[in-house]
């Protein structure tokens, strides 16, 4: 299995491809800001064909350039329909200063093919099979993927994108419209701390961690365990 990502320049947000080999159909995860040359440069150097876009949520450095993927290639974005309109509005996810600092500077786009995410479902896309699992806290509709990594570069029995969920030492930001601290600390409970210690995190911002790495480092993942108190939060 092939999984290859960059930074997007813009908040450093991490855009993902995921295919079962070289040469073959894959998936886009998150697409932020002015990612389009890199991640057709990432497409033609292992000869990959996007088959859909996946979305960890509707934040528009995850989410900005979700239209011209689809668009170029006819093919679908997938989100929580807990983040829907964030897809028609980015403002409806962004605070007062966020919308200011935009400014309607970025022309912004709604993809024409979306289909909505289910938490507990399995995705079959491109020779793949995807868990979804909906995490919400950092917005209302943030989800979870989870693939097998057999066969990856990371040498794993799973993986996991977990958008700002997890980050490697902390968490995804909650101050946010749609964002909750007691919903982000139910889905570090039920959602990531039932996961595998081997299991490898791909998340939305900064390098890559494991779980059993967080969960005996991350102060959120302590706090949840109800050993520590947290610390400060990362994200948009």
């Amino acid at each position: 299995m092939l999984v290859a990502g960059f930074p997007a320049d813009a908040f450093g947000t991490n855009c993902y491809v995921v295919a079962a080999a070289p040469g073959e159909q894959c998936v886009v995860v998150d697409p932020g800001i002015g990612v389009l040359g890199q991640l057709d440069a990432l497409l033609a150097e292992h000869r990959l064909h996007p088959a859909a876009v996946l979305l960890t949520h509707g934040h528009l450095d995850h989410t900005f350039s979700v239209a011209p993927v689809c668009g170029a290639r006819g093919i679908t974005a997938y989100v929580h329909p807990g983040d829907r309109e964030m897809l028609a509005d980015p403002a409806k996810g962004l605070s007062t200063d966020l919308t200011s600092l935009f400014g309607g500077r970025l022309s912004y786009t709604e993809p024409e093919d979306v289909a909505e995410l289910t938490d507990g479902a399995t995705l079959t896309l491109a020779g793949l099979e995807i868990a979804v699992d909906h995490a919400p806290g950092h917005t209302g509709g943030s989800v979870l993927f989870r693939l097998p990594g057999a066969g990856s570069s990371f040498e794993a029995d799973e993986l996991c994108l977990s958008g700002d969920v997890l980050f490697a030492g902390s968490i995804g930001r909650t101050d946010l419209p749609g964002g909750s601290m007691p919903a982000m600390l139910s889905s570090l409970r039920d959602k990531i701390l039932p996961l595998a210690d081997d299991t490898v995190v791909l998340p939305g911002h900064g390098p890559a961690t494991t779980i059993g790495r967080e969960r005996a480092s991350n102060p959120y993942l302590i706090e949840v365990a109800g050993t520590s108190p947290a610390a400060p939060t990362r994200g948009l």
